[in-house]
């Protein structure tokens, strides 16, 4: 054996220092099975913890012996990068951005989304890009942007091709919505070049075709129809509707939901009697913000985030009010804060408040009952409660029929009298067993006279509200947050609940569309391409044909007087 003191042979730093986590580990385990070591002395000597090499031994002498195989290959080949790679690279040495690369990629043989290609780039040892004027950017950036004004109307018919023809089905919905007078009412500020109306439909127009942030604009900004659909000769820039969002306050949205409170409910859109409530924290992904840490559910983890509010009502299922200014403090208070704000703007409190057992608080539910209002919720269940109820017989629950179908439909219920903390009136608990849970469901309510199975019926259609968020942010990007500042966040989810409004109106003219969510809306009918023309008495939008086209010809499209368009009328025709 040869001794410590001879020199290595050539080749023996191959067992000295192994490379590899696969190598290492056979070397760990030899260390420790053969030559003696600790297992302290192994994860030092190999750069492992002391629990790892613990598992690689109880691994090994489970029958575990199969050394140099990678258990954790790369990913797999990426064909489509492959296939780019070369392109990136390329456009890359003419000074191209990522954004620039990826819309030159779309529009050739070998597309590739805006990861791919920085992956590409990072693999290749490019950094990305700083900041330049727009007058050293690339040749597919727009160079010269028009100057943002108010449209002036040509003496004679202009008429132009978009691929946003479609988001001018919108219109007739936003002038019935009455957004010019909400706008008016809420005193946004404007300016002589950009009237708060533009402004506020500006930032909708993004809303309305998926825009995942305002600072996406710049894709989009200089076309025609979306610039026509704010009344402007072309959008604003990033930077203008930024800085126009931090002008505005609390007040200014809540004015803009309460309007269209208004005229939801003087329209029929909503009755104003019962609402679904609930909580939605939005995920900030930045470092060094002053957010408090609330818990999201799709990452399951308390962490940096917007707590946003919303109301929706429970006939219709219309979102009516949002709020992204809430905090850990006074979030309990929420309910009845929406329910001042919808009598304020109504005349008239709800009579109905549904929501589960995280929206308020004991004394929250105490607050509710002494304004009038009836309340239907969950409460936490806690191993003495759920002993008790599933020690009592059979003939202490009662069969109710559910107005649902499937093998839950007949769920059995027990009802007793209740007070909880905070609250000091006696509550009608309803326990509920045949759902598919372990254990008994437990609703609250200060309703003691309407039937018991009518309360669990009402209580799980509360669901929808949640539905309706996930429709929110599959189509109109809600949890995209657009700012660490909860005063920014709080403008885009009051104009999300004004383009679920505004997308209702559409979708309520199409025959078999009426419970379609807006996501299926904008891929079937407001992704239309189309032929606008300007003229100096009226706007014609002629509407591509396309699969959907029938549906659209079915409906009833009004010829509107667009306000903002100097009430010229807005009218449709069809390919």
């Amino acid at each position: 054996m040869r001794s410590a003191q001879q020199p290595q042979r050539k080749g023996a730093e191959f067992f000295s220092a192994p490379v590899g986590s696969v190598h290492r580990r056979y070397e760990a385990l030899r260390a420790y099975l053969l030559e003696g070591a600790s297992a302290v002395e192994v994860a030092s000597r190999f750069g492992i913890t002391v629990s790892t090499v613990a598992a690689m031994v109880r691994d090994f002498r489970a029958g575990d012996t199969t050394f140099f195989v990678d258990r954790h290959p790369g990913p797999r080949r990426a064909p489509s990068k492959e296939a780019a790679r070369d392109e990136v690279l390329r456009l890359r040495q003419q000074g191209r951005s990522i954004t620039e690369i990826t819309r030159a990629l779309t529009e050739g043989q070998t597309p590739l989304n805006h990861t791919g290609v920085w992956q590409i780039l990072r693999q290749e040892g490019y950094e990305r890009l700083a900041q330049r004027p727009p007058a050293e950017r690339g040749a597919l950036r727009r160079e010269h942007p028009p100057r943002t004004r108010v449209l002036e109307w040509p003496d004679a018919p202009v008429r132009f091709t978009t691929d946003f023809a479609g988001v001018m089905l919108l219109v007739p919905g936003l002038v019935e919505l009455d957004l010019v007078g909400a706008v008016a009412q809420a005193q946004f500020p404007g300016t002589q070049e950009i009237p708060a109306l533009s402004s506020v439909l500006s930032l909708l127009a993004l809303k309305a075709i998926g825009r995942r942030r305002v600072s996406h604009v710049d894709d989009v900004a200089v076309d025609p129809a979306l610039g026509a659909f704010a009344g402007l000769t072309c959008l604003p820039k990033a930077t203008a509707l930024g800085t126009y969002s931090y002008r505005l306050s609390r007040g200014h949205d809540q004015d803009l939901l309460a309007a269209l409170g208004r005229t939801l409910k003087s329209s029929g859109r909503t009755t104003g009697a019962e609402f679904d409530l609930d909580f939605h924290a939005i995920m900030h992904c930045g470092d060094d913000v002053a957010l408090e840490t609330h818990y999201v559910p799709r990452r399951s983890q308390r962490t940096e985030s917007v707590l946003t509010f919303f109301a929706q009502d429970g006939i219709s299922r219309n979102l009516v009010y949002a709020n992204a200014s809430c905090t850990k403090a006074g979030q309990a208070g929420e309910a009845l804060a929406f329910a001042r704000h919808w009598e304020a703007a109504t005349g008239s409190l709800p009579e109905l408040l549904v929501f589960d057992s995280k929206v308020t608080t004991g004394a929250g539910l105490a607050a509710i009952d002494a304004a009038g209002m009836r309340f239907l919720t969950l409460r936490q269940r806690n191993p003495a409660l759920t002993s008790r109820l599933e020690s009592l017989p059979d003939q202490d629950w009662t069969t109710v029929t559910l107005d649902r179908r499937g093998p839950y439909s007949r769920p059995q219920v027990h009802e007793d009298v209740v007070t909880v903390r905070g609250c000091s009136r006696s509550l009608r608990q309803i326990a509920v067993r045949g759902l598919g849970h372990d254990h008994p469901t437990l609703i609250l309510t200060n309703d003691i006279a309407s039937p018991p199975g009518m309360l669990v019926n009402r209580y799980a259609k509360r669901m929808a509200i949640e539905q309706r968020l996930a429709e929110a942010i599959r189509s109109f990007h809600l949890d995209a947050l657009s700012s660490a500042v909860a005063l920014n966040v709080d403008l885009d989810t009051t104009l999300t609940v004004w383009a679920q409004a505004a997308y209702d109106t559409v979708r309520s003219r199409l025959g078999g569309y009426e419970t379609a969510t807006p996501d299926t809306i904008w891929r079937r009918f407001i992704s239309t391409r189309g032929e606008i023309t300007l003229g100096p008495e009226e706007v014609v939008v002629r509407l591509a044909s396309r699969t959907y086209s029938p549906v659209m010809r079915s409906a009833h499209h009004p010829v509107v007087a667009v306000p903002w368009w100097g009430d010229r009328p807005l009218r449709f025709e069809f390919a």
